[in-house]
């Protein structure tokens, strides 16, 4: 019977320095041939710490209250409980006088900021001088307002603009408001949503001001103390005490909850304080609070239904979408990435019209109001250097998440547009946005896998373009970490191993590089093995080198040792490759979806030399393999070359030359196998030149 293909003759086996068959080379970057690995590694743990936070059990809040609020009269027992509860902003004092002056006032900020609290504030305050009363005004369009025409001298009036208001009819509106109400000699607190719309109000009006809220631990107390006045002593002190816990703080998520969540946080507090809610369903409730605005915000969006009206709707759910994947990114990617997906739901809802960008609106924190986020400075890695980039980030944590899933779980028709949107970020070559968008559709894949299978995972594998497939293998080594779906994403790989199809087994290879999907780092080098047979080494030796640079070197360490004695070549070649590459391959560039703390500050070193570093036991392997790879002939020019180039690298740097320094000796003198002459004598060479 004829030996296997793979297999090496008795005389092989027993002199590797005879060995036969072609020279092997020192491998050359990556599948993508050095795209998408400068900055990787930073950008894969901002996507793994913004879109993985233990979340734990959410006790959902009710739905928001209808909007608009009725019109008509505001009820006294609303103003009595403004007057005990309500938190004067420290503008209070400015924006009365401003509105005694002007008799109408655009008070622009977010909803759930406390805007109609302290708008119907400003108008108690009048009335009270005046003798009127106070009123809701209801929004009947772009044109009208219903209840207006019953004014009355001396009275105050609270009119809430729609969230997604257009932008060209909100100044007429409030012109023809601030003449009827002066002629009347009323009063009048027009709410508008951050926006296209508040901003150019705040730029160009003088009855506009910018709303900004009390600060949230003000609220809390004197919500607490309201709802706790009457019960015994010292409940008080204990729901303030447990505010302060760090575990509510985690649950929470958010960097300071506005007013009304404050309020309803007193709500919970002051439950637990009276032993009415336990400490497990206070965190539900706490956690429940960034879904709930998630909600809200998408309630919102859904409102307007046709195009073009539909747009600033449109665009405000696409940048908090973006903003979800890209959570920490610069400003430029967040904004580019919001419009293209704007141009997504535009054509799913109204495939007719093709809509533009505009390119003169809001400037970019009005924008970033609307999303609950912020922007400062940051920077963005690109491998050898940083640049400063302005970055955008949500103020909290769990609204990333929150959104996403948001997004993917409660809007069906959401999903096709946001599929095609993230498959185009996955063809982008800066790790910065493929990276990203492929964690993402990783974390959408895990809720619903024969979705995300068929819109986002299939399409990707099935490309040209060798960055959508390794996005796709991101994509389901992400999705593999749900162990509800490991098993479908493992016989996913585990046919594609096995199949025709070229693209498919890298996309396998290049999955199996995270260690994730087989459910351990040995089962992935296992597949990997076997997966050198219908491959040149070139992609399954990154994705050996890549499980290199996990959580488990001395696993790896071993099953390249076990390779290097088998009497398959195609697994010899493979431990020679993943040799080489873990000499001549930067570790920054081998990240993987987990955390390897312990290599992050020699991130700018070649793996061999982190490892030596960090990992000081992985140094009688390493040098086994490395020796081996000298003294076969097929490796061993190549072994040199990256040997003596790894030396030089480390030439310049005290710290790594050490490192090597200890090394050198057991690659020379341990083992069965005595160095061969020829590479002693050039690496000697390299360091009397040093």
């Amino acid at each position: 019977m004829s030996a296997p293909e793979d297999a090496s003759t008795p005389e092989e086996v027993s002199a590797p320095a005879q060995s036969r068959g072609r020279r092997l080379d020192i491998p050359q970057g990556g599948p993508l041939d050095g795209a998408g690995q400068p900055g990787g590694a930073r950008t894969a743990r901002e996507a793994r710490a913004h879109l993985h936070i233990a979340y734990g059990p959410a006790r959902m809040c009710a739905d928001p209250a209808p909007y608009p609020l009725p019109e008509g009269p505001v009820p006294r027992e609303e103003l009595a409980r403004l007057r005990r509860l309500h938190r004067a902003v420290p503008e209070h004092a400015a924006l009365r006088d401003h509105l005694r002056r002007t008799r109408l006032l655009a008070l622009c900020g977010e909803p759930g900021t406390g805007r109609a609290w302290t708008g119907l504030a400003l108008l108690t305050d009048l009335a009270e001088l005046t003798g009127g009363g106070v009123s809701r005004l209801g929004y009947a369009g772009p044109d009208g307002v219903s209840g207006v025409e019953k004014t009355e001298r001396g009275h105050g009036y609270l009119l809430e603009l729609p969230v997604h208001q257009a932008e060209s009819t909100v100044e007429p509106l409030l012109d023809r408001l601030r003449a009827h109400f002066a002629g009347h000699e009323a009063f009048c607190v027009v709410l508008v949503a951050g926006g296209p719309a508040a901003d150019r109000l705040l730029r160009g009006r003088r009855h506009a001001m910018a709303y900004r809220p009390p600060a949230a631990a003000d609220v809390l107390d004197r919500h607490l103390t309201a709802l706790l006045a009457d019960r015994p002593t010292g409940l008080l002190e204990t729901a303030r005490a447990t505010a302060r816990r760090p575990e509510l703080t985690e649950a929470l998520g958010l960097d300071e909850p506005r007013p009304g969540e404050a309020a309803r946080l007193a709500g919970h507090l002051a439950a637990h304080a009276e032993g009415r809610l336990s400490d497990e369903r206070l965190l539900e409730h706490c956690r429940s609070f960034a879904p709930h605005q998630a909600r809200e915000w998408f309630l919102e969006a859904g409102h307007p239904g046709t195009l073009p009206a539909a747009l600033p709707a449109l665009r405000a759910a696409a940048l908090r979408i973006a903003l979800a994947v890209f959570d920490g990114s610069a400003h430029s990617v967040v904004a580019e990435a919001a419009e293209l997906l704007a141009w997504e739901l535009a054509v799913t809802l109204d495939p007719q019209y093709a809509p533009g960008r505009p390119l003169f609106s809001a400037r970019p924190g009005a924008w970033l109001a609307t999303a609950r986020a912020v922007h400062g400075e940051g920077a963005e890695d690109l491998g050898d250097a940083s640049v400063p980039v302005r970055a955008v980030w949500f103020e909290g944590r769990r609204l990333a998440p929150a959104v996403l899933h948001e997004s993917w779980d409660g809007y069906h028709n959401l999903r096709g547009p946001m599929a095609r949107w993230l498959r185009a970020l996955c063809d982008d070559p800066r790790p910065q946005v493929w990276v990203r968008a492929a964690v993402a559709a990783g974390v959408l894949c895990a809720r619903d896998y024969l979705y995300g299978l068929v819109e986002l995972a299939l399409p990707l594998a099935r490309t040209d373009s060798p960055v959508q497939r390794m996005a796709a293998a991101t994509a389901l080594a992400e999705a593999s970490r749900a162990p509800e779906v490991r098993s479908a994403v493992h016989g996913l790989l585990h046919a594609w191993a096995r199949g025709d199809d070229e693209r498919e087994r890298e996309t396998a290879a290049l999955a199996h590089g995270y260690g994730l999907a087989a459910g351990s780092v040995a089962a992935s080098l296992e597949e990997l093995g076997r997966l050198a047979r219908a491959d040149d080494g070139r992609t399954t030796s990154y994705s050996v080198v890549r499980l290199l640079a996990g959580a488990e070197p001395e696993t790896v360490l071993a099953a390249l040792t076990h390779w290097l004695r088998d009497t398959r070549r195609v697994r010899r070649d493979l431990a020679l490759l993943a040799t080489l590459r873990a000499v001549t391959t930067r570790t920054s560039h081998l990240w993987s979806l987990g955390e390897v703390p312990e290599l992050e500050p020699y991130a700018a070193w070649p793996l061999a030399t982190a490892l030596l570093a960090a990992r000081p036991e992985c140094g009688p392997r390493l040098a086994e393999l490395l020796r081996a790879a000298l003294t076969w002939a097929r490796s061993a020019g190549a072994a040199e070359d990256a040997l003596v180039g790894w030396i030089r690298r480390a030439a310049g740097d005290g710290r790594q030359l050490a490192v090597l320094c200890d090394f050198l000796p057991r690659l020379a003198q341990d083992g069965d196998e005595p160095l061969d002459a020829g590479a002693a004598t050039r690496i000697r060479e390299v360091l009397e030149a040093l």
